[in-house]
């Protein structure tokens, strides 16, 4: 169409001033830095931006029990012998669980009340998912559950009462067991409850017996329960849901313990109890819950998601108004002054818009 150099010089470089990706460049990461800041002021600590996106694409919630959706303080309620008197079943237990930081084990230690002489103890073996052996007195003592007193070929029989039962055998006799019980945490229920209502089917996985965890799931209401299961039955279990899930949609795990690891590192996203969890699960998960609150996982959710819906915002945003923007410019009705506009100013909007991430509403 004519015109002079000066005149096509100039419109190009209001082409090139209007794409500056300074928008997308800018505000896109700072919104995902709002969200992770807006989470740590409600005690939420997110290890990156993508784990956000992670989170708002969640439909499913697989927890852990103990320590998890229960508190993981447990209290003997029952001492049932069968071969020895209720004091030695507890002193032989307590002395093979004293080297054990479980809260199985500790609350073993507490029911027995006296210190205990651990020159006793010799050749303690930590079982994964099914209990200890240890020398106590020069003979063989096992405690934990019926997986381990099968492994040794030991007859026992099951407890009445509801409540995590330790089976105790010494040198391959079955001595009797021991009942302990853990308190669902109060705010267990409504984490539940908010995941539904967000659309988030929910599953506990846990090593206790099959009454344990049905009794725990019913009151809680969760979709969904697995019992009786080892680590490595864990994992599978999450292999499983990854198998099942959509597309789209991506399964969450939340733990507390060292067992818990490996189910946080295979998960599509892993969440960790800050406060009573141990270090190799907070390690290993990418969002870690500093109060143990699991009601905290639905509020991650909504600051996922929202932090999701500013970023498209910013995008749409700054993609349309420079696009209109070149158009003006390519017929010649808008100038300079209109792509800094383009370039600067939706810059700035975009930013004040991610600025938004960081309000969050604190319950």
């Amino acid at each position: 169409q004519g015109g002079g150099w000066r005149e096509w010089i100039y419109q190009a470089l209001s082409f090139l001033v209007i794409s500056c990706p300074c928008a997308l460049v800018i505000s896109v990461p700072l919104s995902f830095f709002g969200g992770i800041g807006g989470a740590s002021k409600c005690g939420i600590l997110v290890k990156g931006g993508n784990y956000l996106e992670v989170l708002a694409e969640t439909e499913v919630v697989v927890f852990d029990k103990t320590g998890t959706l229960t508190k993981g303080v447990f209290n003997v309620t029952a001492i049932h012998p069968d071969t020895c008197s209720e004091g030695q079943l507890l002193e032989l237990t307590a002395l093979a669980e004293s080297y054990s930081d479980h809260p199985i084990s500790r609350s073993l230690k507490e029911a027995y009340g006296k210190e205990l002489d651990t020159s006793r103890v010799a050749e303690v073996e930590e079982l994964a998912g099914r209990g200890v052996r240890a020398k106590v007195d020069g003979a063989v003592v096992c405690a934990g559950n019926d997986k381990l007193m099968d492994e040794i070929g030991v007859s026992w029989h099951p407890c009445h009462r509801v409540g995590t039962t330790v089976h105790v055998a010494s040198e391959g006799t079955y001595l009797g067991h021991i009942v302990i019980s853990d308190e669902v945490k109060g705010d267990a229920a409504l984490a539940v409850k908010a995941l539904k209502e967000r659309g988030i089917r929910t599953v506990m996985l846990t090593g206790d017996a099959q009454p344990v965890g049905e009794a725990v799931a019913k009151e809680l209401g969760l979709d969904e329960v697995h019992a009786q299961l080892l680590p490595a039955d864990k994992v599978a279990q999450v292999e499983r849901l990854l198998a099942e899930k959509t597309p789209k949609g991506k399964p969450a795990f939340v733990g507390d313990g060292i067992n818990d690891a490996p189910v946080l590192s295979r998960a599509d996203l892993g969440i960790a109890m800050g406060a009573l969890g141990s270090d190799a699960a907070i390690e290993a998960a990418d969002i870690v819950l500093m109060d143990d609150q699991p009601s905290k996982i639905a509020t991650a959710m909504d600051i996922a998601r929202r932090t999701l819906r500013i970023v498209r915002q910013n995008i749409v945003f700054a993609l349309v108004v420079k696009a209109l923007a070149l158009v003006l410019v390519a017929v010649g009705v808008a100038n300079m002054w209109e792509a800094v506009f383009a370039d600067v100013g939706v810059s700035v909007l975009a930013i004040l818009n991610a600025m938004r991430a960081l309000k969050v509403r604190k319950e």
